[in-house]
């Protein structure tokens, strides 16, 4: 008696589920993104072997482009927010609270405090028009308000978050050294020895036996 061959059908797999989730997780993505602001200056710092990486947030960065200018940024909103405030007051200038916003929304900046009003109330395009010109911090024995700047954000931090602020100095490969060491040499003589230098990571030599 010959074997009856049971009728095979192919497999089918429907893939409308499957694109309803890939056009879910595109649409979350593209209303959930927020895209970082352009840095007022962008450096290329020197290169090293070094694979040391800074913590995650409470950092406070101060840059060093080649033209010698000092930029400061900070990574949490709350803490510009309130360093403004605080360094506003000590220089008498006032801002808005339109002006503070904007502020808080900036990874750095670099004009001194009697500029800011009127850096903060262009729009991004004019502030990315000027960031070429722009003067830098000032951080000279005379009128050291990088300093300020520093202090008030690491007291900001400690009485917001109860946390200590990392403090990172970003230089351009180009930078002249001597401002570097200066701007070193500025929070040293406020007790403040503990910073890292950021470099990007270049391949650690290997030794052929």
């Amino acid at each position: 008696m010959p074997k009856v061959k049971p009728h095979r059908t192919s497999p089918s797999l429907d893939m409308t589920p499957m694109v309803d989730l890939a056009f879910l997780l595109v649409t979350f993505f593209m209303l959930t993104t927020q895209f970082r602001p352009e840095d007022a200056v962008v450096v290329d710092p020197p290169s090293s072997t070094s694979d040391f990486r800074t913590p995650e947030s409470d950092i406070l960065t101060l840059t060093v482009d080649a033209k010698k200018r000092v930029f400061w940024g900070y990574d949490k909103a709350p803490i510009k927010d309130a360093t403004l405030r605080a360094v506003a007051a000590k220089y008498g200038v006032t801002f808005t609270e339109t002006q503070i916003k904007q502020f808080s929304l900036m990874p750095n900046f670099g004009v001194p405090i009697q500029q800011l009003g009127s850096y903060l109330d262009k729009d991004t395009e004019q502030r990315k028009a000027l960031n070429a010109s722009l003067p830098g911090i000032p951080y000279d024995s005379l009128n050291n308000q990088m300093i300020d700047w520093v202090l008030e954000a690491r007291k900001a931090n400690a009485r917001l978050f109860q946390k200590p602020t990392y403090l990172a100095i970003k230089g351009d490969g180009d930078a002249d050294v001597a401002t570097v060491q200066k701007v070193i040499k500025e929070l040293q003589e406020k007790d403040i020895n503990r910073f890292n230098l950021i470099t990007s990571l270049e391949m650690k030599p290997t030794f052929v036996k």
